[in-house]
């Protein structure tokens, strides 16, 4: 039986790269960003792949489209057809006919599918998992987030800038501020420069706004702070909970284990950015009392942003297809 045609624009990015090895049950069509013709040649470390330009009919041809790519090709797609359109960037969240998905920490769905499904922002998809798991077990009444984001999510250019700005500060050499408009090498930043096109408290709002439509009010909103952290992959989180009743930290963490949260207990190294590269789902380590409030308690989470990009994306199409 013929696997269903997958089209997918922006296979060039990283996010691209992650459905093109990861979508094993679809026949995937992955085209760059551009309409430009002949054929672009994709080369990293591990991959060789030859992406077609973006193609019209290839598009209105595809059982579903992924979105992988800028703003500009999003749009050009956008035009060609109206449905079966799944964007892992973000872009579509005001497109009236979008909803927000997230499977790996939403309610299995009754309701038909939207033309267009936007997938949540991994931290937000993190939080969600892990919050909405954490109050089932010990009722939650406030907290605060503080996310560390990587290189990685401003795709290619942010990990290049990020690897040319630390060479050029051991060599003493001068950096390339194109993207952030700043050092981010060896820095933490509560914000970027402000010639930057990319602009973190407005990342910070769309994971706010889409951590709150994925705890639909059952769940406390946490205080959020986006910081940009000096790393290229995996993101990172510091999450303080203040608990209705004094929480029992052994079995939260027994339970958030049975749940499928990978627990790293005192007898473990807490989960870092670099341990959950390539790793699907979320990490938890660090799990302590907070020494100066008897009902509250640290955890430190970090999670693979891309893998769980892909992993949403990709169990999305699989509901299309099953319909």
């Amino acid at each position: 039986m013929a696997k269903p045609k997958l089209a997918l624009v922006g296979g060039q990015t990283l996010l691209g790269r992650e459905i093109r090895e990861h979508a094993k049950d679809f026949d995937v069509h992955p085209m760059d960003t551009t309409d430009d013709e002949g054929k672009t040649l994709v080369r990293d470390e591990d991959d060789l792949a030859l992406m077609s330009p973006l193609d019209q009919k290839v598009v209105e041809a595809a059982a579903i489209v992924m979105l992988a790519g800028d703003l500009e090709s999003t749009a050009k797609v956008r035009k060609m057809r109206t449905r079966d359109l799944i964007d892992l960037t973000g872009v579509l969240e005001i497109d009236p006919t979008a909803r927000l998905r997230s499977p790996l920490s939403e309610a299995p769905m009754a309701r038909p599918a939207s033309p267009v499904e936007v997938i949540a922002h991994p931290a937000a998809t993190m939080l969600a998992l892990f919050l909405q798991t954490l109050n089932s077990i010990a009722p939650i009444a406030r907290s605060v987030a503080n996310l560390f984001q990587p290189a990685s999510e401003f795709g290619t250019p942010g990990i290049t800038e990020l690897q040319q700005q630390t060479v050029a500060l051991l060599s003493f050499q001068t950096l390339q501020k194109k993207l952030f408009d700043t050092q981010a090498a060896f820095a933490m930043l509560a914000r970027l420069g402000e010639e930057s096109a990319h602009k973190l408290e407005k990342i910070e709002l769309r994971i706010e706004r889409n951590l709150a439509s994925l705890l639909g009010g059952k769940v406390p909103l946490p205080s959020l702070r986006l910081t940009q952290a000096p790393v290229f992959h995996g993101i990172s989180a510091s999450i303080w909970i203040e608990f209705e009743s004094s929480p029992d930290l052994k079995r939260i963490a027994e339970v958030l284990s049975k749940a499928g949260i990978d627990i790293r207990g005192e007898d473990l190294e807490p989960p870092n950015n670099v341990q959950v590269a390539n790793q699907e789902g979320v990490a938890v380590g660090a799990i302590e009392a907070d020494r100066n409030h008897p009902r509250s308690a640290w955890f430190w989470l970090a999670a693979d942003n891309h893998r769980i990009t892909s992993q949403n994306a990709i169990l999305v199409a699989m509901e299309r297809i099953k319909v």
